[in-house]
């Protein structure tokens, strides 16, 4: 219960209406930072709602993100991966597994753009690709 009212309060603060489909993938996000793609989500979340469909969990993602409730990351040309944390950070992401990381320990020059004044920037994205601990211990 308390998970449903933590993801009803998420969407709320980002102006969502809360509905059995929206609550549920934003709780997935809410409880499982692993940077999910929507093949992800609906493998996880349809053996407990068999009405639910790819197309739902993608326009339930295009309003998180129109809404800024999480951030779209296309790290790779197969699939867009989507990010509760919307904070300013970076991303790590394993060739081998495949598996992206969250680096939040940055030097704040590197979110500065080195020019003139004439773009107005919106959002950065840096992404880091090698091979992780894990994958190069085996």
């Amino acid at each position: 219960m308390e998970a449903l009212f933590e993801s009803h309060k998420y969407l709320k603060d980002h102006s969502i209406k809360p509905s059995v489909q929206r609550s549920a993938v934003m709780n997935f996000l809410i409880h499982n930072r692993i940077h999910p793609t929507i093949d992800e989500i609906f493998t996880a979340l349809s053996p407990s709602m068999p009405t639910l469909s790819k197309t739902t969990i993608y326009n339930t993602l295009h309003l998180f993100v129109k809404q800024g409730a999480v951030r779209m990351l296309t790290l790779d040309e197969k699939n867009a991966r989507y990010d509760i944390n919307t904070s300013a950070h970076a991303h790590f992401i394993c060739k081998r597994c495949e598996k992206v990381h969250d680096i939040f320990s940055l030097d704040e020059s590197m979110y500065v753009i080195p020019c003139s004044n004439d773009f107005e920037i919106e959002s950065l994205e840096i992404s880091y690709v090698g091979t992780c601990n894990t994958c190069k211990s085996n």
